[in-house]
């Protein structure tokens, strides 16, 4: 991520140091987080790229190797970062993450509850979104899973922002000391239900919790029990629709639109992608939308609550 620190500003226009932990592009489906040093160096298709080139180089920037292949390196942002992370369990992506966070109301200096830890992904944002002031408490059962995210969480230099605490907190709820001190709280739990009245006494008045659960029994169950101290109680599915804009020439859309009045082609006996987008040299060109051949379905529920408030 990017520095938090007094010392230096919260800026995508920071220079590249060494030791910094950089997301090389290689084309949207392909990139890598990497660590500068250097005496080292990246080899891929497009060539051998030199650390020490990249030393002092802006965030962002385009590199060349020594045979005239090219990558970008990007600052590990939140959503980069849950693109190339190590997935060492099931992870939310940004169209969850993104409701999450508006949802939970999480403003800088806010205290963020999670369980269950996992591979990191929703942590990196929930930091990014209470920094540089706020704190982030997340819990998983798991020792060596608790411990790869410290550790990630380091190189991307948020621990300062984030503490990982190992406990299970189905069976033994949070800790007592952090009672009354929570913004917000998000449950990612096979039995959330039995979390609950423990994230209850965590949050501060009128406090918000989310469960993300990807069944709907659990939903149901969950708000059972979120009926007893919670109130404006929501579920929401997330679903993502993305659209590929490329520019095309005239006479291949209207091979690909065919004949007015004729039976669109069956999936299996479309062309493929790539043929569908190859330009031809002939023919006037048009910008295009269409929606990606790829679309994610259903990844959870969204559970939303807030704390009743006592007179």
């Amino acid at each position: 991520m990017l520095p938090t620190d007094t010392t230096k500003k919260l800026s995508f226009k920071r220079l590249i140091s060494d030791g910094d932990l950089v997301i090389v592009y290689e084309k949207h489906d392909n990139m890598k987080a990497v660590k500068v040093s250097e005496k080292s160096v990246l080899e891929n298709r497009f060539g051998v790229f030199k650390h020490s080139d990249w030393i002092g180089k802006p965030f962002g920037c385009k590199v060349s190797s020594h045979k005239g292949g090219f990558v970008y390196l990007l600052a590990p942002t939140p959503e980069l970062w849950t693109l190339v992370l190590s997935h060492r369990t099931q992870i939310l992506y940004i169209a969850d993450i993104s409701f999450v966070v508006m949802y939970l109301e999480l403003v800088p200096g806010c205290v963020v509850l999670e369980s269950g830890t996992g591979s990191g992904s929703l942590s990196t944002s929930l930091a990014r979104a209470i920094a540089p002031t706020g704190h982030v408490y997340t819990f998983d059962f798991h020792e060596q899973r608790a411990a790869a995210a410290r550790e990630d969480f380091e190189k991307t230099g948020l621990s300062n922002l984030v503490t990982v605490g190992v406990r299970d907190i189905q069976g033994e709820g949070f800790p007592k000391d952090l009672s009354g001190k929570a913004d917000a709280v998000f449950l990612d739990l096979p039995q959330p239900w039995l979390a609950i009245p423990s994230a209850g006494e965590m949050l501060k008045q009128d406090g918000v919790l989310c469960s993300f659960s990807p069944c709907i029994e659990q939903v149901q169950r969950s708000s059972e029990t979120l009926t007893s101290k919670f109130t404006d109680i929501r579920t929401f599915e997330v679903l993502l629709r993305t659209y590929e804009v490329r520019e095309v020439k005239m006479d291949q859309c209207q091979s690909e639109e065919g004949t007015p009045g004729s039976r669109p082609l069956k999936r299996k006996h479309r062309v493929s992608e790539a043929s569908q987008w190859q330009q031809d040299n002939s023919g006037s060109s048009v910008v295009m939308a269409r929606p990606s051949a790829e679309a994610k379905g259903h990844t959870g529920y969204l559970t939303f609550a807030r704390l009743k408030c006592v007179a």
